[in-house]
């Protein structure tokens, strides 16, 4: 890896938001997960995670709608709620899953200066009820249309860039707040990607 590369590497990696991710439960169309994690990637997002609970677990995704995007994210995949939601007890404050209910908060009112982990549902069903039992609350993004629903990729897109945005006027990405030694464990990793041909 030249000196270049791995200063531009390095300077992606201050930039990772490691107290922000996104969870998506049963997602069946893989460009779909795939640009969700264009998305990730282009706001700060390392660590994602994938929950298949009623259908087959991903084998590979779609390479073209991420711009091999998944090169360059820690994917985590799960086949159950509860151990999926533990493990990320572990690392966020907050869960909320999208949700038109009652209870339900606007995407703007959530403080995505603390440490959050969304959760976007099945194309069809949305998020599962044992999910949302799990979560400590339900978002929806404000909309005036008739058709109160978005495609999961532009969901996750405002979303997160609406935290993109709370954070960047926090702050947060002037500084490195990913750990040192988690820096160079990615920066070895993604130096031996970066030779591996697209499928």
């Amino acid at each position: 890896m030249t000196q270049e590369r791995q200063e531009k590497l390095l300077h992606v990696l201050r930039h990772r938001q490691p107290n922000l991710t996104v969870v998506m439960e049963n997602v069946h169309d893989p460009h779909n997960i795939s640009a969700v994690m264009r998305t990730c990637d282009a706001v700060g997002i390392q660590d994602i995670y994938i929950l298949n609970t009623k259908i087959p677990t991903h084998k590979k995704f779609g390479a073209k709608s991420s711009s091999s995007a998944v090169k360059w994210l820690t994917i985590h995949q799960f086949e159950d709620v509860e151990a999926c939601f533990s493990e990320l007890r572990k690392h966020y404050s907050t869960i909320l899953t999208t949700h038109l209910s009652t209870d339900a908060v606007g995407l703007y009112e959530i403080d995505f200066t603390q440490s959050t982990a969304l959760v976007f549902g099945n194309e069809h069903s949305g998020v599962s009820d044992e999910a949302r039992a799990l979560a400590d609350g339900n978002f929806i993004i404000p909309q005036m249309g008739i058709i109160q629903s978005l495609n999961i990729s532009v969901a996750c897109a405002v979303s997160i860039y609406e935290a993109c945005r709370q954070k960047k006027a926090a702050g947060h990405y002037a500084t490195a707040s990913m750990p040192a030694e988690r820096m160079d464990l990615l920066l070895n990793e993604w130096g031996f990607a970066e030779h591996e041909k697209p499928e």
